[in-house]
């Protein structure tokens, strides 16, 4: 057995004198053991309860027999994708399928099936048909309601449903998983565990479901927009583990899935003692000769600070799975581990991350949160900061300052995203001068998204005045700091609400400032978003108001070809998306003009 590794093998398991592990552990991902993996973590937690928990990572799903690894679990099999949704780990935004798997070794593609946890699921129970499947991981955690999805352009029923596993256990999971191992341990039936906070059961019995909130019935949401964006809005508005109430929905007038509360918070001392455990920092040395897993690289010598976020992005699904209350570790926590970093041979002396969510979230965005939760129907920083919000980065900067003073440490950059508006709203710029002139290496990556403020809203993003703010905040720092640096906006195509009108607008802007990104992301559908519900239905799942929705791959295109606009491949859409907005105006030799009136063909160059 690799010295200090989970097992992964029966000649592992017996080295350890076991005869029988508690938990088989099926991930999709190569093992990695280190706490950016949800599935070490999980392991790691399991173990420190005592509990015997094996490692089958990426088992071959068309062979029954690669599940048997250990024989039968005493407890039962715990099942993820991995870190990533497989779905969104295989195709593009235009279901084009990716050439590399990052958490792969070697990078290959091929490692995990589509739908994983499902495949997984199916292929245990082909042998095991008796005992406990628990499923955990994004994949599960996000489809664990009835939802949409994009791939297959329907809606799907939950996942617990799909796989037929026993149990979901959602969110991050450390609470869930030891509460459902001690339950199965106490001799306690999986049908019976239906009072666990972060877990979602099935029942034939609505009766025995209480104090819960219906939700409208799976096939309601498959024939009816509306009644599909006033489901999820109830699931949006009970993310809260302070507020939130049980909810169930029924499928076919005699099942029931029943998703409980979320789990509560993690303290700061919980999650040191989870950053505590003994990870190897390492992937498994069975996949050296493959090369490695490259998803390690980037995150090796990054350090993880907090978890949740209030920022509350339309597009992004963090409220769905961590929550809005935002969990920190102490500062001693963080510099153990980095000092810890200090000493691995393949350290160069650069930490690449001190961050999470949002980097310098580093605690409940106002008192009342750990008391009685996050507000309901208001958000702490969209359109505008709350007046009870605490902004404060002084947490943040002592932290910087102190992990950058530690021997072999040369320079700490920070990659994790921060809010801009957040930031403004500290009438202190200590923050931003410590960024600019400590953790930035030429160029800082923000993500304003858009300018146009009707884009803004759909996407829970602040106005454009407001990046516009910080820009000139920024170039005010580093003017005074003598720097010569700049910024690399993020910028999105295609979200609900941008019309051709938005994208062209976004173009302008770009013109203004001499700048085309590298890259651009189009807008991902992926499932547990405000966004996709407003993909999906056409309305604000909140509001209930209509919203446009660019679905047709052309205009789409247009729009992705407008925020790249000098590319000479772009011209053609570029000029067509001008004209149908009638942009004349914006074809020429001008200033402002974004193209000339024809294409200028690149001549060959001619070899004498």
């Amino acid at each position: 057995m690799a010295d200090g590794f989970l097992p992964v093998s029966k000649k592992d398991m017996e080295e350890r004198g076991w005869d029988q592990v508690d938990f088989a552990y099926v991930v999709g991902d190569a093992y990695v053991d280190h706490p950016s993996f949800g599935s070490a973590i999980i392991g790691r937690v399991l173990e420190s309860y005592g509990y015997k928990v094996g490692m089958i990572c990426q088992p071959d799903w068309k062979d029954p027999k690669s599940i048997d690894v250990f024989g039968k679990p005493r407890l039962g099999f715990l099942v993820s994708s991995g870190n990533m949704d497989s779905m969104v780990n295989h195709y593009t935004v235009n279901k084009k399928r990716r050439h590399k798997d990052a958490y792969t070794p070697g990078g290959a593609i091929g490692g995990r099936p589509d739908r994983a946890v499902t495949v997984y699921c199916n292929l245990i129970r082909r042998t095991y048909k008796q005992v406990p499947v628990i499923i955990g991981g994004i994949e599960a955690s996000l489809r664990r309601l009835g939802h949409y999805d994009y791939w297959s352009d329907s809606v799907r029923r939950s996942i617990l449903l799909e796989s037929g596993a026993d149990l979901i256990s959602y969110g991050m999971g450390e609470k869930s998983i030891v509460e459902i191992a001690d339950a199965l341990a106490s001799g306690i039936e999986v049908r019976d565990i239906s009072f666990i906070n972060g877990t979602v059961y099935k029942t034939r019995y609505e009766e025995e479901i209480y104090d819960a909130i219906r939700l409208p019935d799976f096939e309601d949401i498959c024939g009816d927009k509306e009644a599909y964006a006033r489901s999820y809005a109830v699931q949006y508005r009970n993310t809260d583990p302070f507020s939130a109430k049980r909810l169930y929905e029924c499928y076919d007038g005699k099942m029931f899935v029943v998703q409980n509360p979320p789990a509560m918070p993690l303290t700061q001392m919980e999650m040191d003692d989870v950053y505590a455990l003994p990870y190897m920092r390492a992937y498994h040395p069975m996949y050296k000769k493959r090369g490695g897993i490259p998803a390690l690289e980037e995150i090796k010598f990054s350090l993880t600070s907090n978890r949740g976020c209030f920022g509350e992005c339309n597009f992004c699904a963090l409220t769905m799975h961590e929550g809005r209350i935002v969990q920190a570790r102490s500062h001693d926590s963080i510099l153990a581990e980095a000092r810890t970093m200090t000493k691995d041979p393949d350290f160069k002396g650069y930490i690449h991350d001190v961050g999470g969510p949002t980097a310098e979230f580093r605690g409940p965005a106002c008192d009342k949160q750990m008391k009685s939760g996050a507000c309901v129907n208001k958000r702490c920083l969209f359109p505008t900061p709350c007046k009870n919000l605490k902004v404060d980065h002084s947490d943040y900067i002592h932290l910087l300052r102190k992990v950058r003073s530690i021997p072999g440490v040369k320079k700490v950059f920070v990659r994790s995203g921060f809010r801009f508006d957040y930031l403004l709203a500290d009438k202190n710029r200590e923050f931003l001068r410590e960024i600019c002139k400590y953790h930035v290496s030429g160029q800082l990556r923000v993500a304003p998204e858009h300018v146009s403020d009707p884009v803004l809203t759909c996407m829970g993003k602040p106005a454009s005045s407001v990046y516009k703010e910080f820009v000139r905040e920024f170039d005010r720092v580093n003017s005074d700091l003598h720097m010569d640096q700049y910024l690399v906006p993020y910028l999105m195509s295609s979200h609900p609400g941008s019309t051709l009108k938005d994208a062209i607008a976004l173009a302008e802007y770009l013109q203004t400032l001499h700048f085309m990104p590298e890259q651009v992301q189009d807008f991902y559908p992926t499932p547990g978003t405000v966004s996709t519900t407003m993909y999906y239905t056409g309305l604000d799942p909140l509001t209930m108001k209509k919203v446009y929705v660019p679905r047709d791959p052309h205009e789409k295109a247009m729009q992705r070809a407008l925020i790249q606009f000098r590319d000479p491949a772009n011209y053609d859409l570029v000029k067509e998306a001008l004209l149908r907005e009638h942009h004349e105006d914006l074809i020429g030799f001008g200033p402002k003009c974004l193209i000339p009136p024809r294409k200028i063909e690149r001549r060959k160059s001619r070899h004498r």
